[in-house]
């Protein structure tokens, strides 16, 4: 496979990622690579470091493959380069290639399109217990953002906590109820049919721990945008024909990809072996959270788009 040569700025910073590395006591380069380049030659001029490689270009995952580097491909490219880091780090930590506690120096293109021009240090315990309300903005157009939190903070104390010292897992579709319904059944008689709006609101503490309850049977709960539980124990039955999933997501996980691609809702699948949460959106993985051993907080803030010449 002919391979791009490396450039100046990306050569500088190795040279500087090497230096920081020495000076903060790190041992992992994380490289987003959109470009196949001589990865063998990255790893050598870096020392003792591990090269890890990221990325969603086939060429590239073959590149790293070749050159018998870490490999984390990417199934589908967030919006941001931010959210894809985010994604690439916790796929790694999955896979085992990271820990949760490492700390690492991502290598990256943040300005230009293709090449690596920037460095950062990231240590993944922060990282993992700190998320952004940006990363559930870019969801926003199809469910409101007070709704998409408080479903997902629940979905993450059930991956987190699971019921009576027992793992959970757990299915939630938020949004178009009405055609999540049309394309569901009912597994078991609807525990919430009957009562009114306001006792099926799911920013209600008593609705939530019902939830929590009731996510040790089969089933999808149904939420309408304005977080009004619709319905409990659905089976869905969207297709999932044309779906990509990463290898080893189960049933619950292909019924989200599905539901989420078939009706435009936000599908939220918790893992009942790991805990972990994904949400999907259009039959994509968009977001992927790692259960912590403490609750997880949201911060806001704002970035601009840097300002053309």
């Amino acid at each position: 496979m002919k391979r791009v040569e490396l450039s100046p700025q990306l050569i500088s910073l190795l040279k500087v990622a090497k230096r920081l590395a020495s000076d903060c006591e790190i041992e992992v380069v994380f490289l987003l690579a959109d470009i196949p380049y001589d990865f063998l030659e990255i790893s050598k001029s870096l020392g003792k470091l591990r090269l890890v490689v990221s990325s969603d270009k086939p060429d590239v995952q073959r590149a790293a493959q070749e050159d018998g580097i870490a490999l984390v491909p990417l199934i589908h490219e967030p919006q941001t380069r931010q959210v894809q880091i985010s994604q690439a780090i916790l796929e790694a930590i999955a896979d085992e290639i990271l820990a949760s506690g490492d700390r690492i120096i991502a290598l990256y293109a943040g300005f230009e399109r293709e090449h690596a021009d920037s460095l950062s240090i990231v240590s993944l315990a922060d990282h993992l217990a700190k998320l952004t309300s940006r990363d559930l903005q870019r969801l926003e157009t199809k469910v409101p953002l007070q709704t998409l939190r408080t479903v997902v903070d629940l979905a993450v104390e059930i991956g987190r906590e699971g019921r009576e010292g027992k793992p959970v897992g757990a299915l939630f579709v938020v949004g178009n109820h009405r055609k999540v319904l049309s394309l569901s059944h009912e597994q078991v008689h609807d525990p919430f049919k009957g009562y009114s709006q306001k006792e099926r609101l799911v920013s209600n503490p008593r609705v939530k721990e019902s939830m929590k309850e009731l996510a040790q049977i089969d089933g999808a709960f149904i939420i309408s945008s304005d977080g009004i539980v619709q319905s409990a124990g659905r089976i869905l039955n969207a297709s999932a024909e044309g779906l990509t999933l990463s290898k080893g997501l189960g049933a619950r996980h292909w019924a989200a990809a599905a539901i989420s691609k078939e009706t435009g809702a936000i599908a939220i699948a918790v893992s009942e072996s790991t805990g972990t949460v994904r949400i999907f959106q259009d039959g994509y993985v968009v977001l992927r959270i790692e259960p912590m051993s403490s609750a997880m907080k949201w911060f806001d803030f704002d970035t601009e788009p840097p300002q053309s010449e």
